[in-house]
Parts: C-alpha cells; structure tokens; sequence
C-alpha cells in the first residue's frame, strides 16, 4: 500500500498557521530564513518548533546562506530538515547532508545542474517555476524524468485549483505550497489550506492508481527516502 501524498505547506509565520496546517494533515511546515515577505527569525520559528506535535516534519529555507550558518540554525531549532533553494554548489550540499537529518535541494524547473541532482547528495528534489519562491507556475514538463518520482517535490505557483493536474502530470512523492494558500503574505487562509491538502491527497491516491508503475510497493524492510509504502524517515522507523 502506497504512502500518502506528503504535503509540505511553506511560509508559516505563526505558531496558530503551524497549528492549522498540521491540523488539516499537513505533513511538515516550512520556515523562511532567506529574505521574503515571509522570513521570519531563528528564535521565532524556534518558539513555534518546540509547541509542535511529534512526527511533524519541520522544514528551515536557506537561499545561498553560508553552509556553517544553515547548520547552526538547523541544530539550534531542532528542525527536521533543511531546504537548499539557493544556487548552493554540489559540495556544500552534501557538507550540510552530513551534519543534518534530511536535506531538500532546490532548483528551478529546466536548470541544467538538475542532471548532477545526486552529486549534491541530498534526499529529495524540489522543482520550482524560474524564480524559486516567486509563486510562478512552470511548464510541468519540464520535471518529467529528471528524478525518480520518489524523491520528487513540486513546488511553483501551486493552489487548490491546479495541484491536482500538476500531481496528475508527475505523480510525484510530494508538494509544496506557500502564497497559493494564504489570505496575504505570511497569513495563511484556512478554506484554501483544506481545499490544497483535500485535493492534493485525493490527486495522489488517483495518481498512483493511475500509474502503478511510478509507485511500486516496496519491500516493508526498506524505509529510505521517499520509500513508498513505508514509514516517513522523519517518523523515526
């Protein structure tokens, strides 16, 4: 049996959207420490992080911050992963891989480094629009075959109306959203945040029925990232 559609709802400025993403089954919750309408503080995000239900996948966004830096918060916070969305090199990817729990890497759709996705050695890929964190939505052919779907996030000017044809087109592990569910930056809506996750589960569950081929069901032992039909590594097993 397949795992759910993650969900990751990104931007969260406040511990009651935490509260509200995680209460309408939200798999993890992201926070902004590059510079955005969203960006909140280290000791901020922190304060909410503790508060936090156990097994919720707390998610810190870097864009070009020095490797020593992202580490520092990450450890600090106690976040579960963390999320390169910057024009981070190969080397200090894998630098921060060694030092963190899970690792997110970021590129906008049609980069080329995409092809050296494993030099960077991080556990999940995330497809953006041309300007990463712009809220624009791409051509979702370009994220075909440039991952196995496994460890393939969408992201990119997604909303309750369109996160079912970009699921449909890439039957991806999971999605991500930031201004596609809020009520203004920072803030998010809570109709658009149940109607987001409600059809982003129902398109995954009809994805994979449509597409056995793209989420076979692994052997129960293997519990790796994006394993389908296992345990969420973040889960603890």
């Amino acid at each position: 049996m397949s795992v759910e559609l993650f969900v990751k709802i990104c931007g969260i400025t406040s511990e009651a959207d935490a509260l509200l993403a995680i209460g309408m089954g939200a798999d993890a919750v992201g926070f902004v420490f590059a510079p955005s309408p969203r960006q909140i503080p280290a000791t901020t995000a922190a304060d909410i992080v503790k508060r936090l239900p156990h097994g919720v996948l707390t998610v810190g966004v870097f864009r070009d911050e020095s490797r020593q830096r992202v580490v520092e918060i990450a450890n600090q916070i106690g976040l579960g992963a963390v999320q390169l969305h910057g024009h981070e090199t190969a080397e200090d990817s894998r630098w921060v891989r060694e030092r963190v729990a899970l690792t997110i890497k970021a590129f906008s759709a049609g980069d080329r480094t995409i092809a050296r996705f494993d030099e960077f050695g991080a556990d999940y890929l995330m497809i953006d629009g041309p300007s990463p964190g712009s809220g624009q939505v791409f051509d979702w052919r370009l994220g075909e075959g440039v991952v196995d779907p496994s460890r393939l996030i969408v992201s990119g000017g997604l909303s309750p109306e369109n996160v079912d044809q970009a699921v449909a087109h890439l039957v991806p592990f999971g999605v991500d959203v930031s201004s596609g569910v809020e009520a203004e930056p920072g803030r998010k809506d809570p109709q658009l945040l149940r109607a987001f996750i409600a059809n982003a589960r129902r398109a995954g569950g009809e994805a994979v029925a449509a597409h056995p081929e793209r989420g076979p069901a692994p052997d129960p032992a293997d519990d790796g990232p994006g394993a389908r039909g296992a345990p969420y590594d973040w889960m603890g097993g």
